[in-house]
């Protein structure tokens, strides 16, 4: 309500503040002036005599400093605007009060006086306010104004026509009072209160009135959107902004409610002639959001109302098809009018209204997908029942076999339709530009997806579904290998991979979406396959059979990852047609070990024959796991599992030969050692130099082959480990052995150890040897040391041990060069 004063008022004003700025102005000068002399004073020299210098010792007195003006805390318009909005509050309440409550003290004749004269005034009032330039107290007793027109309203219906219908006569009296106020603003053009006020109430009549008719709730929702379509011709003509804000409010109120009401009439629909009646009513809707969008301004509130219009007119045909169509065909219908958008082209309308449709079209296609992925999810989680029911009979068709552990979805039967229908869309719409591969991959998922529900859907017979999955199973690996050398290009045409060149700079591109996406699906398929053919044993072996031999054959045509991952896959599936053929021959799970055993010998071999790096590392990587499964499935029988050990240290050791797997080797020595333990424990062997002296010999040839090429080896480091391998393990159970042969033998061994050592000039066989030689000496001593421990007296102990650090203080120095000599000697051996 904050207006600009006129220009005598403004110059006032103006003046005003010229002159407090001037008076501050004036003030500051003169601090100014203060405040120099006071610095020049106490620049100047002190006066030696006289009564200058009794002036300059008294101290300056120091002026008050000017107060500064208080700044209001309000404006003036602010405080102009609080007073008249408080002031045509009261004096509306008064209004209210009056009518409500002192109108029945006068006579017909007095209220009519009373509210016209003040109705009237209250009217006028604003002309001559206006003419002084009063504009915020004018729009004050203009709004005091229509709320008396209110208060009008309603005394004459109480007094003159009290036995008229309420809603009806409301309808009637709002229509009027938006037109008398639409007039009234019109003539005051300075007002900015009336023309909004008009608008607001503009929204009630149309549906007043419906409601004073008992209209049905066609009827009511017609007039809902008649309402919006006023609003929206209103807001996107008027050039008023507060009416245009007003009837963009009640376009969105009014249009939501009546699209809300329009839906829900046309999902209770339950014949034709009702559904066409709602589908009219979002027709309506559907045309008022397409003209707001045609017509508005802004880019983005264009295409969000195309986007709602395209949606209204699919729920509208979708609605009349729903009526007439099976229960299934309901989405296939209004995906049928969702891509039917895609066709509305031309010049005539704007790109943002093109986009929104676009957009709406897509959100039905989202939809209708999301309708059909329940069927898909049941279709691909079902079979793993089977699980638990292996070999128990082949069901009676696709249906049964998908559904042994989840129940199957009502009315999806059309489920592959809607999804080979927009698998369909996408080919057809990113024929070109930079998103055709992405299009595409999103294309051939649903297809794949259509092709999967499709068998259970039309409940085929078993052998059909299996025979379905395989053929997809091949065409979803064909489709990889053609789209990794054939990549779509942004016009739609494809082009040959570049042939590969021998440049080691060179590095591998990045498999474009088409090629994993029609990889994963492959090992998905296939995976699918594999579970639904538990149900029958003859189907489990012919299913792992038929896999092995189609991913091995793509792993032999095609290379870079497509060889890597199809090799991999073929060797897993390899691995479980091994544990599934034993099973068919009711072999026991040690018996299948060796003959899952092929798989990681076949692995060994292809690896060392591929030349990249990729499928090497994929193919050695199943090959572990399928030992591993070798092992664990003898587990439970330890001679068998230590020939199974053994092989694997084979396999490991032929690896090892290759110069980039010499690391392998390790594993292939842990492996043999572990099948000997076990070997010794199966065959219920105690003694510990069985299972330390199979390392020790293997640890020392190695260690003397390493020392023959490479003089500069450390002994510790060639033969350290191999000889604690067996000499510590031996000397633990010497000192618990009360029998002669194992330390006699330990000891042989360690004196043979030291004198080698000594030759060799040898460190760690020297300490090894020497210090296991001397416990096993203690450990022969100790009885007798024991026996004559109990013989002397308990003072000769003490006494010895006194003796002897005497005499080790007297050699001190001889000792000392004695052990620096030793330790010089022990430094020079290697």
């Amino acid at each position: 309500m904050t207006n600009i004063p006129p220009p005598a008022e403004e110059l006032r004003i103006l003046d005003h503040e010229l002159r407090q700025l001037d008076a501050r102005r004036a003030q500051l000068l003169a601090r100014r002036a203060w405040l120099l002399g006071v610095l020049r004073s106490a620049e100047a020299p002190a006066p030696a005599w006289g009564p200058a210098r009794a002036s300059a010792q008294t101290p300056a007195i120091w002026a008050a400093p000017a107060p500064h003006p208080r700044r209001p805390e309000a404006t003036a318009p602010g405080v102009q605007n609080v007073l008249l909005v408080l002031g045509g509050v009261l004096l509306t309440v008064a209004a209210i009060a009056f009518t409500l409550v002192s109108w029945g003290h006068l006579g017909i004749a007095g209220r009519a006086a009373v509210l016209g004269a003040v109705t009237f005034a209250a009217l006028a009032a604003p002309v001559p306010l206006l003419k002084r330039g009063l504009r915020s107290t004018a729009e004050s007793v203009a709004g005091l104004g229509l709320v008396l027109t209110v208060l009008d309203a309603y005394a004459l219906h109480e007094v003159a026509l009290p036995e008229v219908d309420g809603t009806g006569y409301a309808a009637a009296a709002t229509a009027l009072l938006a037109v008398l106020w639409a007039a009234y603003g019109r003539s005051l053009g300075s007002l900015r209160l009336p023309l909004p006020a008009a608008m607001a109430t503009a929204q009630l009549p149309l549906l007043l009135w419906v409601v004073a008719v008992d209209a049905g709730h066609h009827t009511i929702t017609a007039a809902l959107l008649v309402t919006a379509a006023f609003d929206t011709v209103v807001a996107l003509s008027v050039p008023v902004r507060s009416v245009r804000v007003v009837a963009t409010v009640g376009a969105y109120g009014t249009g939501a409610w009546g699209v809300l009401a329009a839906g829900w009439l046309s999902w209770e629909a339950t014949g034709p002639s009702a559904a066409t009646r709602a589908a009219a009513l979002l027709a309506l809707a559907a045309a008022i959001a397409l003209g707001a969008a045609w017509r508005a301004p802004a880019t983005q509130a264009a295409s969000g109302l195309a986007l709602t219009g395209g949606l209204i007119t699919v729920a509208a045909a979708g609605g009349v098809l729903r009526s007439v169509l099976p229960d299934a065909w309901t989405v296939p219908g209004h995906l049928l009018c969702g891509v039917a958008l895609l066709a509305v082209r031309g010049s005539w309308l704007p790109e943002s209204v093109h986009r929104g449709l676009r957009w709406s079209s897509a959100g039905v296609q989202a939809l209708a997908v999301a309708w059909a992925l329940p069927l898909v999810t049941v279709v691909l989680v079902g079979p793993v029942g089977w699980a638990e029911r292996v070999w128990s009979g082949a069901p009676s068709d696709a249906r049964d076999a998908v559904t042994v552990s989840t129940p199957w979805p009502s009315n999806t039967e059309t489920a592959p339709l809607v999804l080979a229908a927009v698998a369909a869309v996408l080919v057809l719409t990113f024929r070109g530009g930079p998103h055709r591969s992405v299009a595409l991959s999103g294309a051939l998922g649903l297809a794949w997806a259509a092709v999967l529900v499709l068998p259970a859907t039309l409940e085929l017979p078993y052998l059909a579904s299996l025979l379905t999955l395989g053929v997809t199973t091949a065409a979803t690996l064909t489709a990889a290998a053609y789209s990794h050398h054939a990549h779509p290009t942004d016009d739609g045409s494809t082009s040959p991979a570049e042939p590969p060149t021998s440049s080691p700079t060179q590095t591998n591109t990045r498999p474009s979406p088409i090629t994993l996406t029609a990889l994963g699906l492959a090992l998905l398929t296939s995976l699918h396959l594999v579970v639904l053919s538990l149900a029958a044993e003859a189907a489990t072996l012919a299913v792992l059979g038929s896999l092995t031999a189609l991913f091995a054959a793509v792993a032999v045509r095609q290379k870079h990852e497509i060889r890597a991952v199809s090799a991999a896959a073929s060797l897993a599936y390899a691995t479980a047609l091994a544990c599934a053929t034993g099973a068919s021959l009711d072999w026991q799970p040690h018996h299948i070990a060796l003959l899952v055993l092929l798989v990681p010998a076949t692995a060994a071999l292809l690896a060392a024959r591929l030349k990249d790096s990729t499928p090497t590392l994929s193919v050695e990587i199943t090959g572990a796991v399928a030992a591993l499964l070798a092992i664990a499935l003898a587990a439970m029988e330890p001679p068998v599992l230590a020939l199974v050990l053994a092989l694997c240290g084979v396999i490991a050791a032929g690896t090892a030969v290759r110069p980039d797997r010499r690391q392998v080797g390790y594993a292939a020595a842990a492996l043999f050692v572990l099948a000997t333990w076990v070997r010794l424990a199966s065959w219920e062997v105690g003694s510990p130099e069985a299972y330390t002296l199979p390392v020790t010999v293997p640890a020392l040839v190695v260690g003397f082959v390493r020392r023959r090429r490479d003089p500069g080896t450390s002994s510790w480091t060639a033969y350290g480990p191999g000889l604690s391998v067996t000499l510590l393990p031996s000397l633990l159970a010497a000192w618990g052995d009360l029998d002669w042969p194992r330390p006699l033998l330990l000891g042989t061994a360690a004196l043979l150890v030291t004198l080698v050592g000594a030759r060799q000039r040898l460190q760690a066989l020297l300490v090894l040897g020497g210090g296991t030689l001397a416990l096993v000496a203690l450990h022969e001593l100790a009885p007798y040391i024991a026996q004559a421990m109990g013989a002397v007296p308990r003072w000769v102990p003490p006494a010895l041990a006194g003796l002897l650090l005497l005499a080790l203080g007297a050699t001190y120095e001889q000792r000392l060069r004695d052990a620096r000599r030793v330790r010089d000697v022990l430094g020079r051996m290697h």
